[in-house]
């Protein structure tokens, strides 16, 4: 039995392997989950094991050495948090956040505290994957020209993440360990066959600093199961095909290619199998977790490593809302010329856009893109993942949380308040259900006024003072009350336009196509 006590957060599609190979170590303890009746079935299977439905139980029990959280990536952040608070070790599965912020947030507390901190690759843990990292690091393969891999399958669909976020942490994390570098240009690009908003298939393109090029292919619309890693170096080539028999799961090519007058001829040579002793890559990897929790030794997956895993994602989702733009990292937070008051926190992962400025108090979680000539009020919060448009005013005390895109010159007025999910409640982790709402080009959302998750608002329209939004907005409305109605036509100055619908300010003439629709006059 092991000395060290560990308790399992969340039991479901995954948790229940982690319970099942914690279990084998002998410390397991206690079992958490929401679910009644999971909890009953696990109670079945392991008498000897506690099982609880509330957290705090969790944290407030000296007997639980370690915790290992096995929950929806966007509840990582706050248990982990908690976990370490509570002075225990933590395990968490992939992604370790879905912020950077965050996950340097969670260094830092680790390191002060003392604790082990560690992420869920389980394929650094792979027995064939680390005989592979010790032949490239050992130069048996050569200078390392490229790395691709393939990760593909027909389902498990998920609809809290896409498919990149799903898939991809995995190849991200081999390929990082083996380069023994971080990439500095990411390119990627998808498709949405399933659902508008979540890829289902997408490819990234990597390029290193040494000159290494890696790329990611990954689907769960895909006809057969693919699980292949293959690393080409100047000496030889490696495949990792985890889809074979143990035996044939790494297999060596020592092709060459030599030159005969100028020209490079290849020569190939037969595939040379690699004995690897059989283990469990899960079962390592909680005994991984157990070693380190006693030794105080750093893990192999620690948070640093997490870190620079999530560092891809993002880029790599950032490549992917921006129609496959190539993304530069390590190149800076913010453009010299925007200004960001000595109060104000900018996450990393932020761009910011010349003429910007960022008063007192506000903080700008990390993914989020700022435009030119912004102006983000005191304590004003954006992120994570937001999309803020050129020429936009944010006035003091307003959250633009994610799931909000805002295009350019848009007025978001004092306390105005965004919502991102329709029916929210503390017990209930709902960020999978975020809705999203969209405020077009010129906007303005008047002081006090709440506009509800999954609407869109028109461009130049006008949102009354303390008017609620329940529905999408015409171009050019005035909306004002609870439930906000439509009062009449703005003009794009500002203006209310009166039945004549020509602009007493700036003479522009307008007309309407229909009862809720008003174009500008050619």
């Amino acid at each position: 039995m092991s000395e060290l006590k560990v308790a399992v957060i969340g039991s479901g599609y995954w948790g229940k392997n982690l319970v099942r190979n914690y279990d084998r170590t002998g410390a397991l303890k206690v079992i958490c989950d929401t679910n009644e009746d999971t909890l009953a079935r696990f109670k079945e299977q392991y008498p000897a094991v506690e099982t609880v439905l509330a957290y705090g139980e969790v944290l407030n029990n000296k007997a639980i050495d370690g915790i290992v959280i096995a929950t929806p990536a966007e509840t990582h952040f706050t248990l982990a948090k908690e976990a370490l608070l509570a002075g225990k070790h933590v395990y968490v599965e992939k992604p370790l956040v879905l912020n950077e912020g965050e996950a340097e947030e969670l260094i830092a507390l680790a390191k002060d505290k003392k604790l082990i901190l560690m992420v869920g690759h389980l394929l650094q843990f792979h027995p064939v994957f680390v005989k592979l990292r010790e032949l490239a690091s050992s130069g048996e393969l050569g200078r390392i020209n490229y790395i691709y891999s393939n990760r593909l399958n027909l389902g498990k669909i998920r609809r809290e993440e896409n498919i990149l976020w799903s898939f991809a942490p995995h190849d991200i994390s081999m390929i990082l360990s083996l380069l023994g570098e971080e990439p500095e240009k990411i390119i990627a690009t998808g498709g949405n066959f399933l659902h508008n908003h979540i890829a289902d298939t997408t490819t990234t393109h990597l390029e290193f600093p040494s000159g290494a090029k890696a790329h990611i292919f990954v689907s769960w619309l895909h006809p057969f199961k693919e699980q292949k890693l293959v690393v080409v170096g100047d000496k030889k080539m490696a495949v990792f095909d985890d889809t074979l028999a143990w035996e044939d799961k790494l297999l060596l090519y020592p092709h060459k290619v030599e030159w005969e007058n100028n020209v490079p001829v290849p020569s190939k040579a037969e595939a040379e199998r690699v004995e690897i002793p059989q283990a469990e890559p899960l079962f390592l990897e909680c005994k991984h977790f157990l070693d380190c929790m006693k030794s105080g030794e750093n893990p192999r997956t620690d948070a640093e490593e997490g870190l620079r895993v999530l560092k891809v994602l993002n880029a790599s989702q950032k490549s992917l809302n921006e129609h496959s733009r190539e993304v530069i990292l390590n190149s800076g937070s913010n453009a010299p010329s925007a200004h960001v008051h000595e109060t104000a926190v900018v996450d990393k992962g932020v761009e910011i856009g010349n003429g910007t400025k960022i008063w007192h108090f506000s903080h700008v979680l990390g993914g989020t893109i700022i435009g030119e000539n912004c102006n983000l009020g005191q304590n004003v919060v954006a992120g994570p993942n937001v999309k803020i448009g050129n020429g936009c005013k944010i006035q003091n005390n307003v959250s633009v949380y994610k799931g909000v895109t805002l295009e350019d010159d848009v007025f978001c007025g004092p306390s105005m308040v965004f919502t991102n999910v329709f029916n929210p409640r503390a017990h209930v982790a709902r960020m999978n259900e975020v809705r999203e709402t969209l405020v077009k080009k010129g906007a303005t959302l008047g002081a006090n006024s709440t506009i509800v998750c999954g609407n869109q608002i028109g461009r130049y329209a006008l949102i009354g003072a303390g008017a609620v939004v329940t529905k999408n907005v015409p171009d050019y409305a005035l909306m004002v009350g609870n439930p906000a109605h439509r009062t009449g036509w703005v003009c794009e100055c500002g203006e209310i336009l009166p039945s004549s619908l020509e602009c007493v300010r700036c003479n522009s003439k307008y007309e309407e196509k229909g009862e809720n629709s008003l174009t500008p006059c050619e």
